[in-house]
């Protein structure tokens, strides 16, 4: 016997199953309790539960999922439509578990605090790709009953109305011998309450005394209260509403019932309300029964409908579920830097829907730094001023659907809007450094060749604004050297160089030959002059001679004029200037200065370098991915910018975005990069940019786009099936991760031991988890193992743990007879016979069938014959078929047989001579014999039927007579009849009768009939009510009726009051008088309607009068809001 105990734990009622092992092979049959064999997908269900008003009550199933190729999906429904999922809350919930080792999923539903409404039927279903199981269980409420003390005296003190004897102990019982029990018979629970309420009441006694029961005034007492009230059965319909619907918004719902009146009229209302034919609702009449549709359903639609026939009404509601909200633009990753303005921003699939913000598992609210804004189906999550502590992953959640997006905050960039530019002062004369950031805040230091300088009358330092600016007066030739300015807190610094001018004056003749002075310790004759492009360059040269020599710039053969241009040559006192703004890659090239006079000419020659940032790199592609990594290769830019490129900054973004997230912020030498945090199943594009010593190039062509996908992990469980000489059969189970990227099947390769050349089984993956491997060397010793594959690749191997030598093993024939073909087969004649007997053995057995020890003959009977079953197959039977079937199976010298019984039948023949044995008033005596053909089975039964000579109607007077003869009584007296019997077997009745060969003749009799008085009965009455008027409670705004019944003649003039006022001609009530039936209907009642109703009737000969309360509750959900805003 299974028993289901409830354990109680803190108001809560668990239930457990106990665990029973039966074998696996073993069919379902049932067990006592009324329980079946757990079968199908459930290893563990739910079951019917017994719970105590405001307690609470949790059901278990488990699912073996070691055999499903996806994970299982648990719906738990009320009723036969509801789905308990649409109302997971504090009322409802819902709990699942998963353990890995036994591969069993665990769901719970737990209904806290029961109420009346909690009780009816539920089901649960779980589903899993093609397979599917359900299962029902009952849930039945009680009212809180006081607790009792816990004296065993009480149990045997007498109840009841007993006056002054009431509470004395029964001392007869506690005196009573009792049997005593050994302790090694089990002790068993028997549920006394459940015979006696199905027991009849002249057993009370007896049942009381078997159990030890004394107190019989209390037994009868809580027997009254167990017992429930029956319906009413309904005069108007045979099939009513079903208590509740629930359908998708959207979707239509049909609501049916069948009346006993196919022409009764029928009104459909909803909240009270008639509801009037219109696309949106459809009356539909088929016979006796009526649909209600209701097209296109959506909120206002949820709502509570009655059918009403005549004074009869059913009642339902329909459920409206809203679709899952899900999420249809995901978030995107978003980088900035300090200080900047954050916004994450989804799109959902339904206005006005509910989304939770998380970041590190915590919910996100409206506060001084978190804003969370809705426009229609956009949701936004705004951080004002982001910093590094809000780094980190952001998830949104819906009810359908979730999204993550990355925030990265970078320190902020200083611009430099000024950069330090290189001076060449003469002694005495004002330095000035002077340079512009970005940041009015931003404070720093100046450096002379990387010593600190420290202010003095000479040398002054000024912060205004974002202008810092260095003052050195009176230059002297220790002031000549590098000098940097460094801001505080940034990696950046900007360098100039201090030329000291040593102006020498030197005696000589008159005529002086030019000279140029220029620096020129670069190597050999050559100095070289690098230049930023896009910078300005101004070369300052100093030129003597006497008289003035004539200057002249040249760039190979061209003469540089000085006009105004781009590049240009500007001349003053013993001073030559060479300028070109904006410098470009074309100013690149060879230079030279001639100065000329009288007395001679000089010259020089110099080499301007123009250094750029580097060319976008080439060719950004994706070369691998992983379950959120890919490698992203690129090839170098073809022009590095004059400068040597020292590495690499990559960016990314989700297609179809416009937001790129950087990746690092040190420079990245090598141009092979993993990218990593990405999102299985999204689809990213990468771009790269290069760095060299002056900057970072333009950013490189987008790369494809590329989805991160892994490969499953390994199949689980390989095994072998079957082995023979050139095959082997393996099995195994899906991989425990698949992945966004799914799965196109399984590769099979084999080896020979010690070996490692792996030779595939199959060119094409295969779907299934099975696959024999074929064309395998006889008596080798081979590996195999199993890989997945889908877009991403080949999956781990699943290997197995040792060798396995292809040969066949002798197995011995066996018969695995069916269980129904372990009796006789019963076939009609014309029917089919199919019977399938399967069979083991190895190599394959030779099969033979025999009928009654001789060969079968193959000409009205088919037998087809596999490696693993036989069937026998008639197309249509004969009587000739019938016999004994002999199966053999050999293998050389073992063998096995089996035996099966066939039995064609046919409907039996007439049963003959028919005889009136004997007539005796108003009787007749029949006898017959049986049939000669009995159908090729057992006589089961005969039908008798009698027919007047004067009508010859045949009227059946006996059906299923197993004796051959019967008396027919009760025949109409002066009439002669003549009687036929049908014979009966499994098959029906024969289709050819006995017929008596004589009659039964009634003869008539002396017979006088003296009818009394006819003496007329007076029916007046006074009024008497039949049924009382019951205390009702109803909700605010339902409508509702309160019904009685009353006797009287001559008919009663009907009074109905309300707190003993007469309520008339009230238009919100209704007044109904049906054969004696009252009814007073309250349309949409509030709660001032609540109070004392009475129906008083009046007639000539008295009155009678009843009365009873009606409450008036307020809905129960505005009662709950107001008590949380409390």
């Amino acid at each position: 016997m299974l028993e289901t105990p409830l354990s109680w734990t803190h108001g809560t009622v668990v239930l457990h199953k106990a665990k029973t092992e039966l074998p696996a092979a073993a069919p379902a049959e049932t067990l006592p309790g009324g329980q079946s064999e757990l079968s199908g997908l459930f290893v563990e269900k739910p079951e019917n539960a017994t719970v105590i008003k405001g307690k609470s009550v949790t059901f278990v199933a488990k699912v073996d999922s070691s055999e499903l190729l996806r994970k299982p999906t648990m719906k738990w429904l009320k009723g036969k439509w509801l789905d308990l999922g649409s109302k997971a809350g504090k009322h409802v919930q819902f709990k699942e578990t998963y353990d890995r080792n036994s591969k069993i999923y665990t769901y719970e539903m737990s209904i806290i605090k029961v109420v009346e409404a909690d009780a009816g039927g539920y089901r649960c279903e779980v589903t899993s790709k093609d397979k599917c199981d359900s299962c029902t269980f009952e849930v039945t409420v009680e009212a809180v009953q006081e607790d009792k003390p816990d004296n065993i005296l009480e149990a045997f003190k007498r109840s009841g109305d007993a006056g002054e004897d009431a509470g004395d102990l029964d001392f007869s019982a506690l005196l009573k011998k009792r049997e005593k029990k050994t302790r090694d018979e089990p002790k068993v629970d028997v549920d006394v309450w459940e015979i006696l309420k199905n027991a009849k009441p002249c057993d009370y006694e007896k049942i009381a005394f078997d159990y030890g029961i004394t107190d019989l005034r209390g037994l009868l007492k809580r027997l009254k209260k167990m017992k429930k009230v029956e319906p009413k059965k309904s005069d108007a319909f045979l099939m009513k509403l079903e208590d509740c619907y629930s359908v998708d918004k959207g979707k239509k719902v049909q609501m049916h019932v069948e009346l006993h009146d196919p022409n009764a009229q029928v009104k459909w209302l909803k909240n009270g309300v008639e509801i009037k034919p219109s696309a949106k609702y459809l009356f539909e009449c088929m016979g006796s029964k009526r649909t209600l549709t209701i097209n296109k359903c959506n909120l206002s639609d949820d709502a509570a409908y009655e059918c009403v026939v005549g004074e009869e009404k059913c009642f339902t509601e329909v459920f409206v579920k809203e679709p899952p909200v899900t999420i249809t633009k995901l978030l995107d990753d978003v980088h900035v830097v300090v200080g900047e303005k954050v916004e994450f921003e989804c799109e959902v699939s339904e206005e006005g829907a509910n989304v939770k913000w998380m970041k590190d598992g915590v919910e996100l609210t409206k506060d001084g730094k978190h804003r969370i804004k809705k426009d229609g189906r956009k949701h936004t999550l705004i951080i004002n001023e982001a910093d590094i502590e809000d780094i980190g992953m952001y998830y949104v959640y819906t009810n359908g659907g979730e999204s993550k997006g990355e925030l990265e905050v970078e320190a902020k960039e200083l611009e430099v809007l000024q950069s330090i530019a290189d001076l060449s002062v003469k002694a005495a004369e004002q330095a000035v450094f002077k340079c512009e950031v970005s940041d009015e805040k931003v404070v720093g230091k100046w450096f002379k060749d990387g010593v600190e300088v420290q202010p003095s009358k000479r040398i002054k330092m000024s912060h205004i604004g974002r202008i810092h600016k260095l003052t050195i007066d009176d230059v002297n030739p220790h002031d000549d050297g590098n000098y940097t300015f460094v801001p505080e807190g940034y990696a950046l610094s900007l360098s100039a160089k201090l030329n000291f001018i040593e102006v020498k004056i030197d005696y000589v003749p008159r005529q002086d030959p030019p000279k140029i002075h220029l620096d020129t310790s670069g190597t050999g004759n050559k100095n070289t002059i690098i230049v930023v492009a896009g910078n300005k360059l101004r070369l300052d040269v100093e030129v003597t001679g006497e008289p003035a020599p004539t200057v002249c710039w040249m760039r190979g053969d061209n003469v540089i004029s000085e006009a105004e241009g781009r590049v240009r040559v500007e001349t003053r006192n013993l001073l030559s200037s060479f300028v070109i703004e904006g410098a470009e890659r074309g100013d690149e090239g060879p230079y030279s200065i001639i100065v000329t006079n009288p007395a001679g000419e000089d010259k020089a020659e110099l080499i301007i370098k123009i250094v750029d940032v580097p060319e976008p790199p080439e060719n950004v592609r994706c070369t691998g991915v992983g379950e959120d990594t890919a490698t992203i290769l690129w090839d170098p830019p073809k022009f590095d910018g004059g400068s040597a490129v020292k590495g690499y900054l990559m960016e990314r973004k989700k297609t179809g975005s416009t937001r790129w997230t950087k990746l690092n912020f040190d420079v990245f030498e090598s141009t092979t990069y993993e990218a990593k945090k990405m999102i299985e199943g999204v689809l990213y594009e990468m771009r790269v940019f290069a760095v060299n010593g002056i900057g970072i190039s333009q950013p490189s062509v987008t790369s494809k786009p590329f989805m991160p996908i892994a490969p499953t992990s390994e199949p689980i469980h390989l095994t072998v099936e079957d082995v023979t000489d050139t095959t082997c059969a393996l099995k195994w189970l899906p991989p425990e991760r698949v992945g966004a990227g799914g799965m196109d099947g399984y590769i099979v390769e084999w080896c020979k031991e010690g070996e490692d050349n792996w030779v595939a089984a199959n060119e094409e993956p295969v779907e299934r988890n099975l696959y024999r491997v074929k064309g395998l060397p006889t008596g080798e010793k081979l590996i195999f193992r199993v890989v997945s594959v889908n877009i991403a690749g080949r999956s781990p191997p699943c290997i197995l743990n040792q060798p396995i030598t292809i040969r066949e093993i002798m197995e011995h024939p066996k018969i695995r007879m069916p269980r129904q073909l372990r009796t006789k087969v019963l076939r009609k004649v014309g029917e089919k016979v199919n019977l399938v007997i399967p069979f083991q053995g190895k190599p394959r057995p030779v099969v033979n069938w025999f009928k009654d020890g001789q060969p079968l003959e193959i000409k009205s009977v088919s037998v087809r014959t596999t490696d693993f079953d036989s069937i026998l197959f008639i197309r249509s039977a004969e009587r000739d078929h019938s016999g004994t079937y002999t199966l053999s199976v050999q293998i050389e010298n073992m063998q096995d047989k089996a035996d099966i019984q066939i039995q064609v039948v046919d409907k039996p023949g007439p049963p003959v001579n028919v005889m009136v044995t004997d007539v005796w008033g108003f009787n007749a005596a029949l006898e017959w014999k049986p049939p000669k053909d009995t159908g090729n089975t057992d006589i089961t039964g005969y039908t008798i039927q009698k027919a007047d000579k004067k009508t010859q109607e045949w009227f059946t007077v006996f059906e299923h007579n197993r004796r051959p003869n019967c008396t027919v009584s009760d025949l109409v007296m002066g009439n002669e009849y003549s009687f036929r019997v049908f014979s009966e077997n499994i098959c029906g009745l024969s289709e050819e009768v006995g017929i008596s060969k004589n009659t039964a003749v009634i003869g008539k009799s002396d017979l006088q009939y003296d009818r009394p008085a006819f003496k007329e009965k007076d029916m007046s009455s006074s009024p008497k009510f039949t049924a009382p008027l019951v205390d009702k409670s109803v909700i605010a705004g339902y409508s509702t009726a309160i019904s009685c019944a009353v006797r009287a003649y001559p008919k009663p003039k009907i009074v109905w009051m309300k707190n003993k006022m007469v309520i008339g001609e009230d238009p919100k009530f209704l007044m109904q008088n049906n054969q004696g039936v009252l009814t007073l209907n309250i349309r949409r009642p509030s709660q001032f309607d609540g109070g004392k109703y009475s129906c008083k009737a009046i007639n000539d000969l008295g009155e009678d009068e009843v009365e009873c309360r009606l409450e008036v509750r307020a809905l129960q959900e505005k009662k709950e809001g107001y008590e949380e805003k409390k």
